[in-house]
């Protein structure tokens, strides 16, 4: 009866997890058309979304990143004089 009993409360636990992935799978892809909205509507007011998305990904990084990446950036430009 245990083993019954433990295999039902595993199954039911494993059904719970897959429902909430589930659940904010959903939620994640309503967001993406959410995002995909703005940029359209950005883009429809003339602003570059490709720049958009370039600033959005500097502003995630932490100061030290970026700073070391600008750096890095600057010092490729130069040596190959572009």
């Amino acid at each position: 009866m245990a083993d019954g009993s433990t295999s039902s409360i595993a199954a039911a636990q494993l059904r719970s997890f897959v429902e909430r992935i589930e659940k904010l799978e959903a939620e994640k892809s309503e967001l993406g058309a959410d995002i995909r909205e703005v940029y359209a509507e950005a883009k429809g007011n003339g602003f570059d979304t490709k720049i958009m998305r370039q600033v959005i990904r500097l502003r995630k990084m932490e100061e030290p990143d970026r700073r070391e990446q600008d750096e890095l950036l600057d010092l490729y430009r130069r040596a190959l004089e572009v």
